[in-house]
């Protein structure tokens, strides 16, 4: 059979491809985004309840209401933002589909889309499957920094959407308080949207709170906020995610919805209700990664490797400028092949394959996974 292919240069994602890799060479796997101990009993056990209830046809399309009315509630507690259960808030299949249906709500053949690179690789495949022209704009190495001056240059009259993600994957920085007010000029007054990713909005350090789009009024007014459960509950397997927008906006997002998932796992929805009721499951997991990260930077701080700023998410960049001039990809391919090692290169987040030596590493795991995988990082 004969046909065009959307995506012609796309083909499997870099976390497919390294977690494979670390299987075949049975390395350890600090590549993928995902911890390696497991989620509260009581989660688990409030998911069987509401199997063993009944609650295993479909949910209704907008997500149920208890888990609206609890993420409404955990947004105002932790922004002091306003979002109307009902009309405002909608439970999603995981993080992604929320990004790639609020970008097919809304990109028309022609549009252009913003986005910093290094940028999480589900966002300029899903702009340009709709016709959409990705605008990449890098951040600047070493603190990703994002050039506000060269945002407004980039500005045109076909402009629909600017895309933002804090606590930033793959770098692990955040945005600061300015950052958002400079964007809140930008857009303010102007038919733009803002996507903003804050998957990892419970995962600020260091006494910074996570500065999401919420806490601005414009901004608010002006954009669809994507975040995730998996991330916050450690069950990333479950793919259960929420967005929140203004009704406009959210109205045109459930017209896309209902037809490319229509509902979301149903016992699970209302498990996370339930579990979520408790404020220290979100509010105190900032602490928890923190001391994550401060152990295992400290277990590979006498390596050869340079250990760069993180501020949130659960990643961490180590740049290998002092070992090898490699291509970070083929670096990362030996280190798992050799050393037994999964990391994942960041010259794949950007369209033009930028290469700053820099490997990112997950650091979502037990204590004994970052101590083997240290060991091995300390003898490179």
């Amino acid at each position: 059979m004969q046909f065009l292919s959307k995506l012609p240069n796309v083909g499997t994602t870099i976390f497919s491809v390294m977690s494979a890799l670390a299987k075949e060479h049975n390395a350890i796997n600090l590549s993928q985004g995902f911890p390696d101990f497991e989620c509260d009993k009581k989660l688990l056990q409030l998911v069987q309840t509401h199997m063993n209830n009944g609650f295993n046809q479909y949910a209704p399309m907008q997500g149920v209401i208890q888990l609206r009315e609890r993420i409404a509630q955990i947004i105002l507690n932790s922004y002091n933002a306003t979002y109307h259960p009902d009309t405002e808030i909608t439970i999603t299949a995981g993080a992604t589909q929320g990004i790639y249906t609020s970008i097919a709500a809304f990109v028309n053949k022609g549009d252009e889309v913003i986005v910093f690179e290094p940028c999480y690789d589900c966002y300029i495949p899903a702009i340009e499957v709709h016709g959409g022209i990705a605008v990449p704009i890098p951040l600047s190495y070493p603190n990703f920094n994002i050039n506000w001056e060269l945002v407004t240059q980039k500005i045109t009259t076909q402009t629909k959407l600017i895309i933002i993600n804090s606590p930033h994957n793959p770098s692990g920085t955040t945005l600061k308080k300015s950052d958002l007010v400079q964007l809140e000029k930008i857009i303010a007054g102007k038919n733009i949207i803002v996507i903003s990713d804050e998957v990892y909005e419970h995962m600020a350090f260091d006494n910074e709170p996570h500065h999401s789009v919420a806490r601005f009024t414009t901004l608010k007014n002006q954009s669809i906020i994507v975040s995730s459960f998996g991330k916050t509950v450690h069950t990333t397997g479950w793919k259960i995610g929420y967005v929140a927008a203004p009704k406009e906006l959210m109205a045109e997002f459930r017209k896309v919805h209902q037809f490319l998932v229509f509902c979301v796992n149903h016992p699970f929805q209302l498990a996370l209700a339930d579990y979520l009721a408790d404020e220290t499951t979100y509010k105190d997991l900032h602490f928890f990664y923190e001391e994550k990260r401060n152990y295992f930077k400290k277990l590979i701080s006498g390596s050869r490797f340079g250990i760069e700023k993180c501020t949130g998410t659960y990643f961490q960049l180590l740049n290998f400028k002092n070992i090898t001039q490699e291509a970070d990809t083929d670096f990362a391919i030996r280190l798992t092949k050799e050393f037994k090692l999964a990391s994942v290169p960041l010259s794949v987040f950007y369209t033009h394959k930028t290469d700053n030596k820099l490997l990112r590493f997950c650091f979502a795991k037990k204590n004994e996974t970052l101590q083997q995988a240290a060991e091995i990082i300390n003898k490179i």
